[in-house]
């Protein structure tokens, strides 16, 4: 009988030991579950906090260089945008270019390379390249180019976005100085030019001879149009074809999309 009441109380001991050992286990299991669940959310929030930081410093530097363009300092996007900018020379004439995309297309005015033989394009690093001629739309006064070299191409701003008194700068070669910058402000748009067209950006930005075809930049860096003509004899009387005309007009004759 004792042996009897030994066992039965040593089985009762081990089964309520059994369950404590049990209950102690899944204490201990809970709570390792919850450091794991503590810990990937914290290294979560880490996570959105480093990637929080990372964008306001971004958002932080972008408005720093918007803020110097839009305070009169043109240094930075003049810094860039010289570099997409190309003298164009043939056997009749000169004038200045500039590339779209990065597959070395280069935008000009038809009137530079017209009845040419020989089209050379002079980069802002001194390497010469002879330009095969796509295309050119005597209406438009545009003409396509391409060279070997992949250079990297401006952004085409919106016309709809360009807005009188807003300041740009005019980047070419007028009277054979090399990548000259003269600065200025939009003085009307949609004006109609000799085409009748109503294309036009007006600028009293000086556009001499030599800066048929370049790029007129907003502080954004890129192009609002491409200097065309002057009224003659007046001063601060420029003419540029609108961006958007530029656009549609040089992946029309490219026959592909060349720029967006």
């Amino acid at each position: 009988m004792l042996l009897i009441l030994q066992l039965i109380s040593f089985i009762s001991v081990s089964s309520q030991s059994a369950k404590i050992l049990a209950r102690q286990e899944q204490f201990e299991q809970s709570i390792d579950g919850s450091i794991s669940e503590l810990k990937q959310e914290n290294q979560y929030r880490i996570g959105e906090i480093v990637r929080t930081l990372s964008q306001q410093k971004n958002d932080f530097e972008n408005e720093i260089e918007l803020l110097k363009s839009t305070q009169n300092d043109f240094s930075l996007v003049i810094e860039d945008a010289v570099k997409k900018v190309v003298t164009v020379a043939t056997d009749i004439s000169a004038g200045t270019g500039f590339a779209v995309g990065n597959d070395g297309y280069i935008l000009t005015n038809h009137h530079v390379i017209a009845d040419s033989t020989i089209i050379q394009v002079q980069t802002y690093d001194d390497i010469v390249y002879t330009a095969e001629l796509i295309g050119s739309d005597p209406t438009t006064d545009l003409a396509v180019l391409k060279i070997s070299e992949e250079i990297e191409g401006f952004e085409l701003a919106n016309s709809d976005d360009v807005a009188v008194g807003q300041k740009i700068i005019a980047i070419g070669n007028p009277l054979s100085l090399d990548f000259t910058v003269t600065a200025g402000i939009v003085s009307a748009v949609n004006r109609e030019g000799p085409n009748g067209l109503a294309a036009y950006v007006q600028t009293d930005v000086t556009l001499n001879p030599g800066n048929s075809g370049g790029p007129l930049v907003d502080s954004n860096g890129r192009v609002i149009g491409m200097a065309n003509f002057k009224v003659g004899g007046a001063e601060a009387l420029g003419f540029a074809l609108e961006s958007d005309v530029v656009r549609e007009k040089a992946n029309e004759i490219a026959e592909a999309i060349i720029v967006a």
